[in-house]
């Protein structure tokens, strides 16, 4: 399994929000670059990135943030937030992006989806961001009747690389990840899949690989930021 250390961006700034609320923000850092150095110095493999004002505007807002990132590393970087039409994602693939991750548009224009990842082999990824077992769109502001693996099984077809599966409940709250619901999706579906939300210890790490499921990674964000996780010892236990 790999970790992907997540950068939150908003207004340009390294945040992390509690259970998708941006009226809920803790800033952790003001240079989105640096922190990605750093991640990448204690030992990380690629980096999970969200532009979180794009996700509410449906459009890119965070690039300069995103391309500074991009300058910084070279491990490769999954990219989500307000990823919407086929020009967007033919932007950030050229600028270098290694992998963009379509959260909206799967449940609104799901051809975009499966065109994206025909025309780009293993560089598109699918978001799925659940509340209640149901589909979050929008920056995680509408709930629709979509569950999330009825979702996940539409693109079981369309050579996506990945579904990365939030349970929007546990995120940034440090109350642990959903195991089982993870797990779940992991099972019923032959996309790889990785786990995010609420990921605060190395036990819960240890805990998704002995679910058994075959899950590709994990997302933490907080835990890193606030000291609960150590990165390098967390690469470590998933790589065992």
């Amino acid at each position: 399994m790999i970790l992907y250390p997540a950068i939150d961006l908003k207004d340009g700034q390294c945040v992390r929000l509690l259970r998708g609320d941006m009226a809920k923000a803790t800033v952790f850092g003001s240079d989105p670059a640096a922190q990605a150095r750093a991640f990448v110095d204690a030992g990380c493999a690629w980096l999970h990135i969200v532009d979180l004002n794009g996700a509410f505007a449906g459009r890119p807002v965070n690039e300069a943030a995103v391309e500074a990132i991009l300058g910084a590393v070279a491990v490769p970087v999954q990219l989500g937030g307000g990823i919407r039409d086929r020009a967007a994602i033919e932007a950030w693939l050229e600028k270098g992006v290694a992998r963009v991750i379509l959260g909206t548009v799967a449940l609104r224009d799901p051809e975009l989806v499966r065109a994206a990842a025909r025309a780009h082999p293993g560089r598109v990824a699918v978001g799925i961001d659940a509340r209640g077992g149901r589909v979050a769109v929008e920056g995680w502001a509408e709930t629709s009747e979509t569950l999330a693996v009825d979702l996940a099984r539409r693109f079981e077809d369309a050579g996506v690389a990945a579904i990365v599966y939030t349970d929007i409940d546990r995120d940034g709250a440090m109350q642990g990840p959903n195991v089982v619901a993870t797990a779940a999706l992991a099972r019923a579906v032959a996309i790889p899949v990785i786990a995010s939300g609420g990921i605060a210890s190395l036990d819960d790490l240890r805990a998704l690989k002995a679910s058994g499921a075959p899950l590709d990674g994990a997302i933490s964000g907080r835990a890193l930021y606030e000291g609960a996780i150590d990165l390098a010892q967390a690469v470590r236990v998933l790589a065992a």
